[in-house]
């Protein structure tokens, strides 16, 4: 059981009506809370979660639609998806409870002063190295529209400006990051097809191979929803059309592919975690044609050439440059 779910579970009483539990972890709370009902936006915590608790979790970047007596927000990494969540639940529940939750290293204490917002916050718990804290909303605000919180930023590249849409929550918010940066210098001579962006995020590098390669077959894949949905709205931005999937992993990505390029992700909340990538490098070959590609940008103490070379073939060290590598191999 999460810790943070564990916590909760120490105040029951407080829970036992119709619950929205946003952000929750694929755990067994849905199972200790029979009245209380999920909101995911990750794709992989979503599918376990809907495989033991059938129809009892929507998917999205927006909260389901049946009324709740109260809300728990399981506290994000991102302050500002942290506004947003809070706003849109605020927004629901006037006269009713909001609470959060989250680890103390993530920053509950820090995240508790947005509840100010909507009335008096006071903390219910401490434990597990976590923090409950409940808010009556007195002050309930508009319904935040998100599309209204994007950033918009452009890219100077060297066959025209691209304009970028990020949403709260989306990695590297409102700005380009240095490994990103680094492979976009770095997208020459790739084998035209079916080529695919991993762990797209806000679809920059997506939308920039479609426009570079418009014959091609572009796809972009993450597992986050406001991923996805930041990178529909890049490519719209920029007049592109390109295929966008939300899914777990590299398991969830099309076959045949002539090309796998990607700035892969890894943290998962506030920790590290490599499993996505290192699945990533170990499945690729299963997904690429004869003599597909896989291009990405790493730290360069991340020791991935091994593992590249183990299950795909010889690995090319492109450039290193900012404490980030461009690797590349083919497929045998």
């Amino acid at each position: 059981m999460d810790p943070r779910s564990e916590v909760l579970l120490r105040q029951a009483e407080l829970f036992s009506g119709p619950l929205l539990l946003a952000g929750l972890p694929a755990d067994d709370l849905l199972g200790q809370l029979p009245e209380a009902q999920g909101w995911s936006w990750h794709a992989g915590e979503h599918a376990l979660l809907a495989a033991r608790f059938a129809g009892r979790c929507q998917f999205g970047v927006s909260p389901p639609e049946s009324d709740c007596s109260a809300a728990v927000v399981f506290l994000s990494k991102s302050r500002e998806l942290t506004d947003y969540l809070l706003g849109v639940l605020a927004a629901r529940l006037a006269g009713r409870e909001l609470f959060l939750v989250g680890e103390k290293r993530a920053g509950i204490e820090r995240a508790a002063k947005q509840l100010a917002a909507f009335g008096q916050a006071r903390k219910l718990d401490s434990a597990r190295h976590c923090q409950l804290w409940q808010v009556r909303v007195e002050q309930a605000p508009p319904a935040p529209h998100l599309e209204s919180l994007a950033q918009h930023y452009q890219l100077q590249l060297s066959d025209g400006p691209l304009a970028v849409v990020s949403l709260p929550g989306v990695f590297s918010h409102g700005r380009l990051d240095i490994g990103s940066a680094l492979l976009l210098e770095h997208l020459e001579q790739l084998p035209t097809g079916h080529l695919l962006d991993f762990g797209c995020g806000a679809g920059v590098l997506g939308a920039a191979l479609k426009r570079r390669y418009p014959d091609c077959r572009v796809s972009l894949l993450d597992v986050d929803a406001f991923a996805v949905a930041s990178s529909r709205l890049t490519l719209a931005a920029n007049g592109l059309q390109a295929e966008v999937i939300c899914g777990d992993g590299i398991d969830a990505a099309p076959f045949e592919l002539s090309a796998i390029l990607s700035n892969p992700p890894f943290h998962q909340g506030v920790h590290t975690h490599y499993q996505a990538t290192e699945q990533l490098l170990r499945q690729a070959a299963r997904h690429l044609k004869a003599k597909g590609e896989l291009r990405l940008v790493a730290n360069s103490f991340l020791k991935y050439p091994p593992l590249i070379e183990q299950h795909l073939g010889p690995c090319q060290t492109l450039t290193e440059a900012k404490g980030f590598r461009i690797y590349r191999a083919a497929k045998r």
